[in-house]
Order: structure tokens, then C-alpha cells, then sequence
């Protein structure tokens, strides 16, 4: 069975990734801080009849990087990683001018360090793998201008980059960056709380990300709604 490891995994895109993985027969190693939430995401996933291992932590801390990438190997290697974990930097989202730097700190290094200590230490594996795969989360904000999405957007427009970057140094592997786009999401309410307009569920979104693991295109940066409808 292919192995994949998927941070942020408690909850919401990280929640609905891991069971659409699950269904189509991947095991899995997930990651949260919330040990509680994350059981809840393993026992559904597990349902499914793959291995799925929980790794409770925090992204930022190498450590636990390290013990994610170790449960993977336990389980046969990885053939895909998910750097879905994210931080917004400031909880609901303000305008640059009032954005504490601690808290830009803090999204800087879940969204962009985390994710490339992650990759680092991943490389070995999903090198050794033939077909590995790197796929972040990315967000309209990293390529357009709101107000108060400041923050947040520029640690995701770094996570792009990086993706970018890596692709190039790593041919052997697919390196993709997808948009989401809007969802009701936690993190979503946590950003903008008045704002309770109807959105698409995660599950809504996750064929489309599993279209890419289906088809490998090439490496790149693409929007899961394109993806749904057949579009690159």
C-alpha cells in the first residue's frame, strides 16, 4: 500500500484528505496538535481497512517532524506528503497595521519552515519511493490582495514558492500546490467570524486533489475547483 503523511489532519481539508486517501486504500500517518480530534480522524480513517498511525505534535517542533517521518518508514516508506497544517497569524485576521509580528512569526513557521523542515527530512523516502509526492495547501491569498489576509497570505505565497523551487531541484518528484479555495472550514470561522456565508464543505474538494494523485500531472501550482471540473 502507498504511505502518506498528512499534517493538520484533526479536522476539516486535512480530516477529508485523509479519508478520501483511506478509501482509495493509502495508509496513512496523520498529524494535529489536538490528540483528542486526531483519534476521532484515525477511527474513521481506519474504517477503511488501512493502516493508519496518529502522531500528535506540533509541525514547528523537528522532533516531531522526525517521529512522522519514522512512523512512515514503520509503515513502508512515503510515497506522498501533505503539508496541510496552518496557522492565520492572528485569530480573526486584522490589517497589517495592527498584525502583532509574533503572530506572523508563528504563521511564517507553520505554513513555510515547518513545511520545508518536513520536506527535508522526508526527501530520503519519498526519493526511494519512484513516485513521490509533495502536495502543500495553498490560498487565493497567496496570489491576490485582500485586506486583513496579509499575513497569512504572504506565508502561503513562500509555501508556493518553495513548491516551486523544489520542483525544479526535484524532478524526480511531483510537487504540487493546490488551492482549495473557500470552505467551511474552523479555520475559515476563526479568520473572518461575521462572515457566515454558505461554502462548500472540505469533502467537497477532495476528488479533485485525488484527481492529481490519479493522473500525476506535471508539477505546478493548480486550483481544486479547475481540477473538479477536469481543467488544469
Amino acid at each position: 500500500m502507498p504511505v502518506a503523511i498528512i499534517t493538520g489532519a484533526s479536522k476539516g481539508l486535512g480530516r477529508a484528505l485523509a479519508l478520501g486517501l483511506a478509501g482509495k486504500g493509502w495508509d496513512l500517518v496523520l498529524d494535529a496538535r489536538g490528540a483528542d480530534r486526531l483519534a476521532e480522524t484515525v477511527a474513521l480513517a481506519s474504517a477503511h481497512g488501512t493502516q493508519v498511525t496518529a502522531v500528535a505534535g506540533d509541525v514547528t517542533d523537528a522532533a516531531h517532524r522526525a517521529e512522522l517521518v519514522t512512523a512512515a518508514r514503520r509503515l513502508g516508506g512515503v510515497d506522498l506528503l501533505v503539508h496541510n497544517a496552518s496557522a492565520l497569524g492572528a485569530e480573526p485576521l486584522v490589517r497589517l497595521a495592527e498584525l502583532p509580528l509574533e503572530g506572523l512569526r508563528r504563521a511564517l513557521e507553520v505554513n513555510l519552515v515547518a513545511a520545508l523542515g518536513l520536506v527535508q527530512e522526508a526527501l530520503p523516502p519519498l526519493r526511494a519511493a519512484g513516485a513521490g509526492a509533495v502536495l502543500v495547501v495553498s490560498s487565493d491569498a497567496a496570489a491576490e490582495a485582500y485586506p486583513t489576509w496579509g499575513g497569512y497570505g504572504a506565508s502561503k505565497a513562500g509555501l508556493d514558492q518553495l513548491a516551486a523551487v523544489l520542483a525544479e531541484e526535484e524532478p524526480g518528484l511531483r510537487v504540487w500546490a493546490v488551492d482549495p479555495g473557500d470552505m467551511a472550514t474552523d479555520l475559515y470561522a476563526a479568520a473572518v467570524p461575521d462572515d457566515d456565508g454558505p461554502r462548500p464543505e472540505p469533502e467537497a474538494v477532495v476528488p479533485g486533489f485525488l484527481r492529481l494523485l490519479d493522473e500525476r500531472p506535471a508539477s505546478g501550482r493548480y486550483g481544486a475547483a479547475a481540477l473538479l471540473e477536469g481543467r488544469r
